[in-house]
């Protein structure tokens, strides 16, 4: 088994926020030990050494910054994900605060939408907006009005806003990809990744389909984002989606890259053709799972696509794939070809770590622990917790 995430945590306390962060901080790291506690592999110990992390200083949960990956949301999902009967006290008090924060959010973006104006790309990506809210509440494992209040936003998110004179799809954002406006992308950009884009919210929407949790608009919604999807996708060398979409793009209706980009969960053919094998699935749409599970197969058999890989992490690297790949192949319409390849990724990340190191990052998306938790889960040979539901990988 790989090493190099912390098995203790620092005995003082660092800053609130790196403490309290899902993907970078403690509460990533928090995963991988709570997984090790569950199979046996560790004393629960070090787990609630790590949930204490978390909590030693006062939880934050500022309503205009309430997101899955900071605070609140990201200390409850560990604590949950971990799942020991001490912290159900501490889960009921974070999901008051939480439920009240997502109001709060919902309440700003419908005012947004009721002045036509283009969304912030936090206001619903996975990282730090709705779509990873969605996601905390589809962990919890309840058909909520909350959660259905969530997806309700998200139907009415895909609809066509109108910029200007043209008519642009609903979270067509004016931020740059880094989130904030900046005169390097003048009228923004629309995103088709799974971190912060479209596929994120069609992830979310086709799970909680398959969990039976609908709203009005639901089927709708998801055909608005697949047509897009559809529109964009390019089939040279093999099926592919840009990430992002600039302006120009859009009104030449012709991405700048002329080939697929890195082969990576966060913007990637992975996590575009995961969230398209789910709404596939969700719909009975056999003719769109098996094209994303075919641009899926395209893309791990490449090696030209694999070259393009330059780290481990979960986020952009082969951690990420391999999950990716293994949620994949257990829904897949031919699940042999997919598993096939597990092995042979699992391989070349360990060649890769072997060259160039584990990443220098102790926590989860990019660093240590995500890339333990993930070979955790392939070496005991069945994934039997949710973690990666803070992917949208789950299904």
């Amino acid at each position: 088994m790989l090493s190099g995430a912390p098995s203790e945590p620092a005995a003082t306390s660092s800053a609130p926020t790196r403490a309290q962060d899902l993907f970078s901080g403690t509460p990533g790291i928090a995963l991988l030990h709570g997984a090790h506690a569950r199979t046996g592999l560790a004393e629960w110990t070090i787990a609630h050494a790590w949930a204490r992390a978390m909590t030693r200083d006062p939880v934050h949960a500022q309503p205009d910054f309430l997101c899955l990956s900071q605070g609140a949301p990201a200390v409850a999902f560990a604590l949950r994900e971990i799942g020991h009967r001490a912290y159900g006290r501490a889960l009921n008090v974070l999901d008051g605060t939480i439920t009240a924060g997502i109001r709060h959010r919902l309440g700003r973006a419908h005012e947004r939408i009721d002045r036509g104006r283009l969304p912030a790309l936090r206001e619903y990506d996975l990282v730090g907006g709705m779509t990873g809210l969605g996601a905390y509440l589809l962990h919890q494992g309840h058909d909520t009005l909350l959660l259905r209040d969530v997806l309700g936003y998200l139907t009415r998110l895909t609809h066509p806003i109108r910029s200007g004179t043209h008519e642009l799809p609903g979270w067509w954002t004016r931020d740059s990809p880094t989130g904030q406006p900046s005169p390097h992308w003048p009228g923004g950009h629309l995103n088709l990744g799974i971190a912060h884009g479209c596929t994120g919210v069609l992830a979310l929407l086709s799970t909680a389909m398959r969990h039976g949790v609908t709203v009005p608009e639901h089927a709708e919604a998801m055909a608005r984002i697949t047509d897009v999807l559809d529109a964009w996708r390019r089939t040279n060398p093999s099926p592919w989606w840009p990430g992002i979409i600039t302006p120009t793009e859009w009104h030449d209706g012709e991405p700048r890259h002329n080939g697929p980009q890195r082969p990576s969960w966060c913007y990637g053919t992975p996590g575009q053709a995961r969230a398209q094998q789910l709404a596939g699935l969700a719909l009975g749409d056999t003719e769109r799972r098996r094209h994303a599970e075919a641009a899926l197969l395209a893309c791990v058999t490449d090696p030209r696509q694999l070259a393009l890989l330059n780290d481990a992490s979960v986020c952009h690297g082969w951690a990420g794939l391999l999950q990716t790949t293994w949620r994949a192949s257990a829904d897949a319409d031919d699940a042999g070809a997919l598993s096939e390849r597990i092995p042979i990724l699992l391989t070349n990340m360990r060649r890769h770590i072997r060259r160039r190191g584990l990443p220098a990052d102790a926590g989860f998306l990019t660093g240590r622990a995500g890339v333990s938790l993930v070979e955790h889960g392939l070496t005991q040979g069945q994934f039997t917790s949710s973690w990666d539901m803070c992917l949208l990988l789950t299904g």
